[in-house]
């Protein structure tokens, strides 16, 4: 077995590729940015080199400073992870030449599969069910809108070396693919340095589905069974499952079958994905195959047990597959959550920043529920413009899907980060919908189920009560050191006071605190409204970040975060500011006039930090709604900024090159 291999990647999946290697006894290499300089992959592994500037195409994807590494610290073989060199044949061709083995499939393979243009003619040729498109490289936004409509839309515009949701469109008519062609080509060269795209059918009210396969140098290929991510947002993955709620024994078996005849034609030798786009009825087109690690690649190790990494090491050290096609079962159900450094409020923009505060729930097995959570970061981390917005990836498993679900719940309300915006409030909302839960899915789920963007849950009646329970326990608490001051905890009387009114958002709760005194443990009994009396018992102290404990024997977990006068709590997709008062205090607070946020609507405001690729207009032009105004990119994704009603531009306050931060003024209107 290998002594040393390097870990040509960083975050999350750099840590993933570690945890593996040392399990097996194997030392690691990582390779850092400077921006990576301090991260937790450099920590983590037994050697690091520093290989450049902060942008990927000074760093993460220049194979000779890769290389470079492995004659530094004599590294055997590569992990590429995902992403950046990966799916580039050039470099595992450039490793053999130096005699380090690349721990992936072979170059033939990556060249036939990869390219996502040549895959789909290969398929073809093996007579694969393929979804109608183009497969010619599109050399003009005039040729695209040809074969658009020749296809018939709506079309999918497509990176050929994409991957990530980057460098894809969905156009329902020629002008949005026009648009779309030169996005995608931009966001391609960029991403990929590789600038060539495609066109082909999008089939409406689709499922993502993909086949996780695994082969060896010695002819031998098995399917690990499916994966289900529907739940997308930009053609980004967010929440994906395995196995699939769609797909009966039957079809998953004839998926499995061609996904393996895919690979043994190419004699695929590693682990890879086979990708299908499947009707509501079952059928299934191949959409492509994936020649390295998938993101959602925990989900399957945790139905079949197989640990993947493990498994691409011993087929690149050249050993033979020791498990059949027998040996994989589902064994339970597992769900991933992609929790993201961006803004749910804000149509999901990207946000930077260092993570001031930062801790995930408790990994590990608790009775039938497994909780895992891979992450690259840890509480100092910086999240930098020049990556994948990707924090951690959080994933549970249990016996069945609605167990899963609830465990998925329960984590991420432990989930607490502070210093920037993250999605965990919109990935707690999922989880309780009716339709996600019910397993009716599609890659328009979120699209159909959030149109204007998601906003903080309003609490229902059960909800506030169970929160306003929650803030008296602790606001009674705190008010319980000074409760030797009149008119405090105790009034007059020298008794506990027993009439309080919690505050959530805009709503007065009347809440009793029928016994017990706030100490440390907190055990009360209190009844809100007119409402039964509820048992309250949690080991909170002032300073915690989580609340955590039983409301009427129920299990609860909040996160708490100190405001002026009360606290913000944030529990399953709603986010209130709770203030705990007394009665007299309510009806004065009741009575203050409510501040009016400063007019901004004159304004183009950047909605994210980023970097200003371009500006479209000039003072004193008059532009219509919809018209394009400016493209921000951030995180490697270019966001094209449109007019929201017809208006003059008044000024111009940035230029292209500009990096700016969230909020600041790119133009002024009137």
């Amino acid at each position: 077995m290998f002594s040393k291999i390097l870990i040509a990647n960083r975050g999350e999946i750099a840590c993933r590729v570690i945890k593996t290697a040392k399990r097996m006894g194997i030392k690691t290499v990582a390779v850092y940015s400077d921006a990576d300089r301090d991260a937790l992959h450099v920590e983590m592994a037994d050697e690091a080199v520093h290989i450049g500037a902060p942008a990927a195409a000074d760093s993460y994807l220049v194979a000779d400073k890769i290389i470079a590494a492995c004659r530094e610290t004599g590294a055997e073989a590569v992990h590429p992870g995902y992403g950046f060199l990966s799916e580039r044949a050039s470099f595992p061709e450039a490793l053999a030449k130096e005699g380090i083995v690349w721990i992936g499939p072979n170059t033939r393979a990556i060249e036939a599969m990869g390219d996502k243009i040549e895959s789909k003619k290969f398929a073809n040729e093996a007579k694969v069910s393929t979804v109608p498109g183009y497969l010619g490289v599109i050399e003009s936004p005039d040729q695209a809108v040809e074969i658009a409509e020749d296809i018939g839309y709506p079309v999918m515009i497509k990176a050929s070396a994409g991957g990530g949701g980057k460098g894809m469109r969905i156009a329902w008519n020629a002008e949005e693919v026009r648009d779309g062609y030169t996005r995608s080509k931009s966001e391609a060269a960029s991403s990929f340095g590789d600038d060539r795209v495609f066109v082909e059918k999008f089939i409406e009210n689709p499922r993502h589905i993909e086949i996780q396969v695994l082969g060896d140098k010695h002819g031998n290929a098995i399917y690990l069974n499916e994966r289900e991510c529907s739940i997308q947002r930009r053609n980004q993955k967010v929440i994906e499952e395995a196995p699939s709620p769609l797909l009966d024994e039957d079809t998953r078996r004839k998926m499995g079958e061609q996904a393996v005849a895919l690979a043994k034609a190419v004699n695929y030798d590693s682990a890879g994905t086979v990708e299908f786009v499947a009707g509501q009825d079952k059928s299934f087109f191949f959409l492509e195959m994936n020649t390295r690690l998938q993101v959602e690649h925990p989900v399957t190790e945790l139905i079949t047990g197989v640990d993947l990494v493990e498994q691409m090491i011993r087929v690149a050290y050249g050993e033979k597959l020791k498990l059949t096609q027998d040996d994989i079962k589902i064994d339970g159900w597992a769900v991933e959550s992609r929790i993201y450094a961006e803004d749910p409020y804000r149509n999901f923009l990207p946000s930077i920043g260092r993570l001031v505060k930062f801790s995930a729930p408790d990994e590990g097995e608790f009775g039938d529920i497994i909780v895992r959570n891979d992450t690259g970061v840890e509480e100092g981390s910086e999240i930098s413009m020049f990556y994948d917005p990707m924090i951690s990836k959080l994933v549970t498993h249990a016996p069945t899907r609605e167990k899963a679900i609830d465990a998925m719940s329960d984590a991420l309300d432990a989930y607490y980060i502070d210093g920037i915006q993250h999605n965990v409030p919109f990935l707690s909302a999922v989880m309780h919908h009716d339709r996600w839960r019910t397993g009716a899915l599609s890659t328009g789920f979120i699209q159909e189920e959030f149109p204007d963007g998601f906003e903080p849950l309003v609490p229902h009646d059960e909800a506030n009560a169970l929160l306003g329970a929650v803030a008296l326990s602790m606001g009674a608490f705190q008010k319980a050191r000074l409760d030797h001051l009149p008119g405090r905890l105790r009034p007059h009387g020298g008794d506990v006071r027993e009439d309080w009114v919690v505050k959530i958002d805009e709503t007065y709760l009347p809440i009793r605190l029928v016994a017990g005194y706030p100490g440390h443990p907190i055990e009360l009994e209190v009844a809100v409204k007119d409402g039964p009396i509820v048992t309250v018992e949690a080991d909170w102290a002032p300073g915690d970040t989580l609340w955590t404990g039983r409301v009427g024997g129920k299990a609860v977990t909040v996160q708490v975060r100190p405001v002026l006068g009360g606290y913000r709590l944030d529990w399953q997709g709603y986010s209130v500011i709770a203030k705990v008062m007394t009665p007299r205090i309510a009806e004065l607070d009741a009575l203050m006039p409510e501040k009016v946020p400063a007019d901004t609507s004159k304004m183009l405001l950047c909605p994210m930090p980023g970097l200003v690729v371009s500006i479209a207009v000039e003072e004193g032009q008059e532009v219509k709604a919809g018209e394009q105004l400016a493209i921000v990119e951030a995180m490697k994704m270019e966001n094209v900024l449109r007019a929201e009603r017809d208006c003059t531009v008044s000024a111009v306050k940035a230029k292209a090159g500009d990096s700016l931060a969230v909020d600041a003024v790119i133009m002024e209107f009137s």
